[in-house]
């Protein structure tokens, strides 16, 4: 149920494979490592519901930094490594962190966050050495690698992507229960995905996400091997699952789409006859990507829809998608409520905002008004992650886009993701993103951007010809009026877009 555990049955077993590398940290090492960091924290005066945060990029001790942090019983925060200094400095500073740990590959902007994170007592370096921080490698060494006599559970204090304002730092209970103690996620996974000691989990996006940091953590609980990858690349993904024999993975569709734009011969090239079961989540997965997703694995994708806050937890199997295409599945955690703008309950097939009840309670740290705003208007406590969709006969959920990115042109709501699903699967589309820009008659107009597949493709040509593939598939109010071209879109690597980046070049300061 937890390392150490493992550890005193398995004590070589690989707990992490660095997929580039090749490194290896067993469970031992695992064990050993975090409970010499975890003896570092209460040195620096650091006790159960204490918080610390760390930047780092998918690095062999990821993982390690987070069981330390868990089995202290502290809150720790997994911070981005593609942020800027302002944006990093706000977060170590907003969740109170006592103790901040970077690498050497991010040494520049962790060190210029320090004259504006004054909580901070320690600071801590991985790989390298940097101003106002101490070498990691000499901190853990001192330290005996016994578990701390106070151990007991911790929690993630986890931060919203951002796509629209600052964070949002999502902070839960702290329990206090012992480390062995099974929580809910695990009794999911164990329920839904069947783990065991024989797993090998593929992790192919940033381990500072929710999903992965999560679910690596639970499937460590078990004792399965995990296999994280640096960086996403398509082929090599399908060439880790041959390699280590892989059963389960997490993936978003951006990742899917990737690997089925390869050629034939290359995705026929690997043995994926390992993979019991593909998990995806984080973004809505147009239905013609997994379809084909499904026709090449099997009917071995499985789809949830949830949050970092914890408040829901939907989930869809393959054959039951195939009869309701395009859901993101029916409630496992929480009852799911579709609410007009008063929040007045809607039927079957209304398109409003999804709220939850009956899930576990969270609030935004230190931000009383972003939680409140989360909450139904009606006050009876149900909590909306701020997407738009509508619910079936059958009770399964189908999202229609994020609230806050609805377009209103001419009075008509328009849900920018429809169209997006539809761009994305045209073959000279590498990636879309759908908005409303001002417009004097209608408000505002919908405006594609479109990351062309072969950047000499873009033009009026091809925008003209994406305007007619939308409208030959949607009503023609939902498609864009207009296309622009970029080289590369402002997208996370968990697969969410920063559209609000795009928005902010049309929009006028302030609007």
């Amino acid at each position: 149920m937890h390392p150490g555990a493992v550890a005193a049955q398995t004590p070589d077993k690989p707990a992490v494979i660095m997929a580039g590398s090749g490194r290896v940290i067993t469970y031992r090492e695992l064990d050993e490592e975090s409970n010499r960091l975890a003896r570092v924290f209460r040195s620096a005066g650091l006790r159960p519901g204490d918080h610390v945060a760390f930047m780092l990029e998918n690095h062999p001790l990821f993982l390690v930094v987070a069981w330390a942090a868990h089995r202290s019983g502290l809150y720790y925060t997994a911070i981005s490594s593609r942020l800027r200094s302002d944006e990093l400095a706000y977060i170590v500073d907003n969740c109170e962190a006592k103790v901040f740990i970077s690498s050497a590959a991010l040494a520049e902007v962790a060190t210029s966050v320090t004259a504006h994170t004054p909580k901070v007592r320690l600071r801590l370096m991985m790989d390298g050495v940097a101003p106002g921080f101490e070498p990691y490698e000499a901190a853990v060494a001192a330290r005996p690698a016994t578990p701390v006599e106070d151990e007991c559970q911790g929690a993630d204090m986890l931060y919203s992507s951002g796509t629209t304002g600052r964070p949002k730092g999502v902070k839960p209970r702290l329990s206090g229960a012992p480390l062995e103690t099974p929580g809910a996620l695990l009794q999911l996974v164990r329920f839904l995905f069947a783990p065991s000691a024989d797993s090998v989990y593929l992790s192919p996006a940033p381990l500072y996400h929710a999903a992965p940091l999560r679910y690596c953590m639970t499937f460590q609980r078990v004792g399965a091997t995990i296999v994280v990858m640096e960086r996403f690349d398509p082929e090599q993904a399908l060439a880790l699952v041959e390699k280590y024999g892989v059963t389960h993975s997490q993936w978003v569709p951006t990742m899917f789409i990737k690997m089925l734009r390869l050629p034939e011969a290359v995705r026929s090239k690997y043995d994926l006859s390992s993979l019991a079961c593909a998990i995806h989540a984080a973004a809505p997965c147009p239905v013609p990507v997994k379809e084909r997703m499904i026709a090449w694995w099997g009917p071995i994708i499985h789809e949830y829809y949830a949050g970092t806050e914890g408040n829901c937890f939907l989930y869809v199997g393959s054959e039951e998608w195939l009869a309701h295409k395009g859901t993101v599945g029916r409630p496992l955690l929480g009852v799911t409520h579709v609410c007009d703008e008063n929040g007045e309950e809607l039927p079957p097939g209304e398109h409003g905002t999804v709220y939850f009840s009956d899930g576990p309670r969270f609030e935004y740290h230190g931000d009383p008004e972003k939680t409140r705003a989360s909450q139904d208007p009606l006050g009876r406590g149900w909590t909306t992650l701020g997407d738009i969709g509508y619910l079936d006969q059958d009770g399964f959920l189908y999202l229609t886009d994020r609230r806050s990115h609805m377009i209103i042109s001419g009075g008509v709501n328009i849900y920018p993701q429809e169209a997006e699903n539809v761009l994305s699967v045209h073959p000279k589309v590498a990636d879309v993103a759908v908005f409303g820009v001002p417009d004097e008659e209608m408000g505002e107009a919908v405006k594609a951007v479109v990351q062309p597949a072969d950047p000499a493709d873009a033009g009026p040509a091809l925008a003209a010809e994406l305007i007619e593939y939308c409208r030959a598939r949607l009503a023609a109010y939902k498609c864009p009026r207009s296309v622009d071209f970029r080289d590369e879109l402002p997208r996370h690597p968990t697969g969410k877009l920063y559209k609000r980046l795009l928005k902010d070049e049309y929009w006028p300061a302030g609007s």
